[in-house]
């Protein structure tokens, strides 16, 4: 898929030529994230043989929601609070629907039971949980005091973003230093539990040489696939300059995503909470699915439930902040009560199918599942 980054180029010219056809900057600019998204996805998946699937999914969200946050500073400066606060949500329902989905059904597929880390994903979906309900009290306290003029809701969204950043930097701490284990992605009872989910498997042993064949395997067809291992210079340094290069595709994007959408005949909802999100989020996703496709769950949740945590816990209060400097006037952190019943939803759902440590195909297409029953809801919503 390396020749379709000739559209990153041809969508620029298009952009600045052909304004006028904007259907056409779009289709480009989506087709050409494709590969940029593929090499995010390979530089991670170097980094985490080094680093384990804690940090490589960190970097991979990292990286992949800075185009997230380009994109809302873009917005912000233009005064469009409702786009930012959409596509936020969208990106968080999309990591855990969408992309979690797709990964459980991509991975449950190839293999009968995956396993993960519970203890680190019940880690992650209680951050999740927290940030549900920091989104909530602002959404409450702006629609009890509606009517009533001089209510501090910038305060309130002040002070809740501070404590949400706090948050973010302990569950930093934890995650990387204090109780890193939990996300390293390496479980001494993988081996047992092979044991009693391969039917030919004999005894423990047998079923630890299975497991450490199986990882061989894929270790090798990755190489055969992709040539010799990257130094951690070139890994870091592609995924620097992929990011780079989504950025610019999604900004082109975003500035042919609305007469895109007058011409389809999408509302503004649907685009910010699906459209945009997907597309936003599209290096994410691929390297998510890719991860569990090659057995690796523990990397595919450390992307799609770490890269939802940063955006409600890290992105949306910093940019509350942003905003008293850059834009026409601050941003609160009301969410409308449509989005904050839509995340909660998602985090609800997730906590049901990812608790106890094992995955499957069905488990993704539940989740799947949700994200269009959202979708369609969305896309029928009136209104511009």
């Amino acid at each position: 898929m390396k020749w379709l980054l000739v559209l990153a180029p041809a969508a620029a010219l298009l952009e600045r030529y052909a304004h006028d056809r904007p259907l056409l900057v779009f289709l480009a600019a989506a087709l050409a994230i494709v590969p940029l998204a593929g090499f995010m996805a390979h530089a991670t998946e170097q980094i985490a043989e080094r680093t384990g699937p804690g940090i490589g999914g960190l970097l991979n969200a990292t990286f992949g929601n800075m185009a997230e946050l380009i994109l809302a500073l873009s917005a912000l400066r233009a005064g469009m609070h409702e786009v930012v606060k959409a596509s936020l949500a969208g990106a968080i329902i999309g990591n855990l629907l969408f992309a979690l989905g797709l990964s459980m059904i991509g991975g449950g597929l190839r293999k009968h039971v995956q396993r993960y880390n519970a203890a680190a994903v019940r880690s992650q979906a209680t951050m999740l949980t927290l940030a549900v309900i920091a989104l909530i009290l602002p959404a409450a306290y702006h629609s009890a005091s509606a009517r009533v003029e001089g209510v501090p809701l910038a305060k309130l969204s002040i002070g809740v973003s501070l404590a949400l950043l706090a948050v973010y930097g302990l569950n930093l701490v934890y995650s990387l230093v204090t109780h890193k284990e939990l996300f390293s992605g390496e479980d001494a009872g993988d081996a047992a539990k092979d044991a009693k989910d391969a039917k030919d498997a004999k005894d423990a042993k047998d079923a630890k040489k299975k497991h450490a064949a199986e990882e061989s395997q894929d270790a090798h067809g990755a190489g055969d696939a992709h040539g010799p291992a990257w130094s951690m210079k070139r890994s870091a340094a592609t995924l620097a300059a992929a990011t780079c290069g989504v950025a610019w595709m999604s900004e082109l994007l975003v500035g042919a995503v609305e007469p895109t959408a007058a011409s389809l005949g999408w509302n503004d909802a649907f685009v910010g909470v699906f459209v945009l999100a997907v597309l936003g989020t599209a290096a994410e996703q691929f390297a998510a699915i890719r991860a569990a496709c090659q057995d690796r769950l523990d990397l595919t949740f450390s992307i799609t439930i770490g890269s939802s945590v940063q955006i409600a816990l890290f992105v949306a209060p910093l940019l509350v902040l942003l905003s008293y400097f850059v834009g026409p006037q601050p941003m609160d952190l009301a969410f409308s009560g449509g989005l904050v019943l839509s995340i909660l939803l998602a985090v609800l759902i997730l906590g049901q199918v990812s608790g106890d440590g094992r995955s499957d195909w069905l488990r993704g297409v539940q989740l799947l599942a949700v994200w269009l029953l959202l979708g369609f809801a969305y896309f029928l919503a009136p209104g511009r």
